[in-house]
């Protein structure tokens, strides 16, 4: 597969490659047959991030094949969407032709959202002053011009520069309701549109029948929190990056959610925090012992849960696990299986035409 061409034509059976792939790997664990969740065949990723290449006196963007390290120049990227590719051809136009915007530009990263909002951030091996300022706004107002509802930003060592912010918002529809996403530059968002409103609408079933208080470790910016807050009487969520942090308050007003209450946390500390190890001034006015939480939601990196994490989780009748690495899934599955049994298994097809798989179960407590 090359950046310029999907090969749309063998998804089916690379799809199904990987439910047999997840069936077997779940058969230990006694997992029922996977809900399955495909993915737009092509213009699926709403962020890209590509090298720039400066070739006399053209310019264009390029990847490099991981197994070869081969150059290959890409022009269009039909992963990408539809918006991204209309602004890739847009920012080399923009670029290439003004000395300020192209001298020692090196990478260009696309974040762009169903709501056709976009962020373009440009990065620099040089240092950024006025008149370089000056020709980034001249570009962003020729985007704008042009139709195109753009942020841009500049990027180099120890430097950021917002012409006007640094964020997009979101606008995604949820079991029947639309939900706001503040997207923060340069941090964690879904990659993926379609299957993050397939994901959040899965959770929200299994959830559905729940009973008292939600407990997430690893919120972000609140993506799962806001959208499962329907189901329970109070979310009380974790997370330690700032940025997401402060999105996550920005998303509980815009969405006038009232019953999420946020913790600038990582999952290690939280855990050290409920069983009582150590005490955190970020936790004062939070009555961690007025909180019935029944159910424990779990998004962790691609490394799992940490042992410590695995024990705390297991305190709890309902625990919702999404996985972006079905190998350290099994692995706490391990020690999870002891006590909780897989109810529900789901494949969210995060990444077409990769290896990788996104998946998520439900365990109930034995």
């Amino acid at each position: 597969m090359t950046p310029e061409h999907l090969p749309t034509e063998q998804y089916e059976a690379q799809l199904a490659e990987k439910v047999v792939r997840l069936q077997s790997m779940m058969a230990a664990h006694d997992a029922p047959v996977p809900e399955v969740f495909r993915s737009p065949v092509s213009h699926y990723r709403m962020r890209a991030e590509f090298r720039l290449w400066h070739d006399g006196d053209n310019l264009y963007h390029i990847m490099f094949d991981q197994a070869t390290k081969q150059r290959i120049r890409v022009d269009t990227f039909p992963a990408a969407s539809e918006l991204i590719n209309v602004l890739m051809t847009a920012i080399i136009d923009g670029v290439k032709t003004d000395k300020n915007l192209r001298h020692k530009l090196f990478q260009v990263d696309y974040l762009t959202t169903v709501s056709n909002q976009a962020i373009v951030s440009l990065l620099y091996h040089k240092k950024l002053d006025d008149e370089w300022t000056a020709a980034a706004t001249r570009l962003r107002d020729a985007l704008r011009a042009s139709g195109l509802n753009v942020q841009l930003i500049g990027r180099a060592t120890k430097t950021k520069i917002e012409l006007d912010r640094d964020y997009v918002d979101e606008r995604l529809p949820i079991g029947g309701r639309e939900m706001i996403y503040r997207q923060v530059e340069n941090s964690f968002t879904q990659p993926n549109a379609a299957m993050n409103i397939q994901m959040l609408e899965w959770a929200q079933s299994v959830t559905q029948h729940a009973t008292g208080d939600l407990l997430e470790l690893y919120c972000g910016n609140g993506n799962f929190s806001l959208a499962l807050a329907r189901n329970f009487n109070r979310v009380l969520a974790t997370e330690i990056a700032k940025p997401s942090v402060a999105a996550a308050q920005y998303n509980i007003a815009a969405n006038h959610i009232d019953n999420v209450q946020i913790v600038r946390m990582s999952a290690e500390e939280f855990t050290q925090a409920m069983t009582g190890v150590r005490q955190f001034h970020r936790l004062q006015g939070i009555d961690l012992k007025s909180y019935q939480c029944e159910t424990i939601f779990v998004d962790p990196p691609r490394s799992g849960l940490d042992s410590e994490t695995e024990k705390m989780v297991q305190g709890y009748p309902n625990i919702l696990y999404i996985s972006c690495n079905p190998e350290t899934l099994c692995k706490n599955l391990e020690t999870l299986g002891k006590t909780h049994r897989v109810a529900r298994l789901a494949l969210f097809d995060q990444f077409p035409y990769t290896h990788h798989m996104e998946c998520g179960v439900w365990l109930t407590k034995k």
